[in-house]
Order: structure tokens, then sequence, then C-alpha cells
């Protein structure tokens, strides 16, 4: 059977989107094996149309143009665009930072770009409901210089006329474009210092502090949250945003996995920029991607 003319049942697009989970990807790296790479296979109804010589980085591939299909987009593939024609297309691993699964307080943000200013980017994928835009904008404003909702046609219109004008909409083509419908506004002096504090690791608020002159208190962990808390909030929205911005792109860096990004399939590259791999295991994944798929359903 032909990719063009495959169709998934719901269970087996299930399966094919787990193929890129964080703990499968960590299962290989960790183990150069993965009983749950065996499992998603085998339901996947992939097998069909991949050869079982074939090495498993086909099998990862074939389960990804799948998933770019419009019927079938899921959220990795908004997230992989994202990845790809933002993060490694406009910018680089040495100008700019992405880091998914940002939370800002009861909210998770998609992905958020650190370059020269923040830019989020909150996916509402063919699949997904809108149900909690209004209040995830809401939120992001008050972090992010920059809004994007990035979406596909089904949710456009909605999209366009429930975000307010500094918000950018941006949509997923039918091409694996990203166009530009509504332009987000860059405004930094619309963020807010305490949820900006409250949304990153208290050493980055420490280093902000430290950068911007302020003297740090020796107490006990106990008491330094909220030490470091009243130091924050007196800062001026800009001050804050910026800083927050300079200190990310330190030190959450994706450019030490350079190399080993443009080693794995393209398929893969947006899960690995957001899941943690111990380095000495990076070989070990690599190696795992040239496995016949034929082994790799003994994995047990």
């Amino acid at each position: 059977m032909s990719l063009a003319s495959k169709v998934l049942e719901n269970s087996q697009l299930s399966a094919v989107s787990r193929l890129f989970s964080a703990s499968l990807l960590r299962e290989l790296a960790s183990k150069g094996r993965s009983p749950l790479f065996a499992r998603l296979a085998n339901e996947s109804s992939l097998l069909d149309i991949n050869a079982t010589g074939e090495p498993i980085r086909n099998l990862f591939d074939s389960a990804y143009s799948l998933l770019k299909r419009k019927n079938y987009r899921h959220e990795y593939i908004y997230k992989a665009a994202i990845a790809h024609k933002v993060l490694l297309g406009t910018h680089s691993l040495q100008t700019a930072v992405m880091v998914n699964e940002f939370r800002v307080g009861e909210n998770k943000a998609d992905s958020v770009i650190f370059n020269g200013t923040s830019t989020v980017y909150e996916i509402k994928s063919e699949r997904d409901s809108l149900t909690r835009l209004e209040k995830q904008v809401s939120s992001y404003r008050k972090v992010f210089a920059k809004v994007n909702i990035i979406t596909g046609e089904n949710h456009l219109d909605a999209v366009l006329a429930s975000v307010p004008e500094d918000v950018g909409v941006l949509l997923l083509t039918d091409r694996f474009q990203i166009s530009t419908i509504q332009e987000a506004v860059d405004s930094p002096d619309r963020t807010n210092a305490e949820v900006i504090f409250d949304s990153i690791q208290l050493r980055e608020a420490k280093k902000i502090l430290k950068n911007l002159g302020f003297e740090i208190p020796k107490l006990p962990n106990t008491q330094m949250h909220e030490a470091l808390r009243k130091q924050f909030v007196t800062l001026t929205p800009s001050e804050a945003h910026n800083g927050m911005v300079q200190t990310l792109r330190c030190t959450r860096s994706l450019l030490p996995l350079a190399d080993f990004i443009k080693a794995l399939p393209h398929s893969l590259q947006a899960v690995a920029l957001s899941t943690r791999v111990r380095k000495q295991d990076h070989e070990k994944l690599l190696n795992a991607m040239d496995t016949p798929i034929s082994e790799a359903l003994k994995w047990k």
C-alpha cells in the first residue's frame, strides 16, 4: 500500500502520534532499544508500507509524512514546523533557543522562542478545541512580548475573531508552510514582572537580578524565593522581560545539541530539541536509528 492511499483508524493514529513522544525517545537513547517502539510500530499499521529490512529511521519518516496530512495533523507536526521553519530556518541554534511546554500560571505555552525578544506559539491544530484560547492569550501577554496562535484552516476564522489585534495569527498551510495572517506586535512593555518571576526558574531570576545590579541575599532556601520575588517585582516590565530573554538564551541554550540534531532523521529533530537526552546516550540513539525494523519488532 502506498503512503498516499493510507487511511488510519483512531487507534492507529494514536500509535503513530506516540512514536514522537519524549518517553520513547528517552527509552531508545538510554537502552539503545525500545519495547514501546515495537508495540507502537505493530499498532500503527505502518509495517505494510515499510519493508521490515529497512532501518527504523524510515518508519519514523513514514509516520511523520502521514501526520503532516491535513486530516491527521497532530500537535507534534505544528511543533516540528515551528522548529524547522522558525528556530532552524529564520534563526539558528546560535542565536535563539526554543522551549516547549513553558509554564505560565495554569497554562503551558506550546512553544516559545527566545532570540532578541520572546515569541510564544500557541498551537490550535485541526483536532484541538478553542475553549481555553482566551485565557491562554491573556496569560501569555503578561510574559511574552509577541503572542502567536498557529492553527489550521478549520479554526482560522474563529481564532481571528477571538484574539486582540496585537496577537499574531499564523496558518499552517496544506503545503506545510507557515503563513502570517495577522502580524504579532512586539510589546515587552505589556508584560508583568511578577508573572515572569513565577514562570522562570529561581536560578534564572537570581541571574537576572545580579545582572541588573541587585545584591542577592544570603538566606536559607526556604526564605530565598520570597526575598527574590520582592526584588523582582520592583523591575519595570521591560527590565524583567529583557532580562528573561538574555538569561534564558544562556541557561536553556540548545547549541550543544547542534551536531546531534543534524545527525537525527528530520522527523525526530523537533522532539529531540525538547527532550533531555544525556550526552553519553547520543551515540546510542543514533546507532538505534539504523536497527532493521524486523529486529526492532522483537524488542521486549
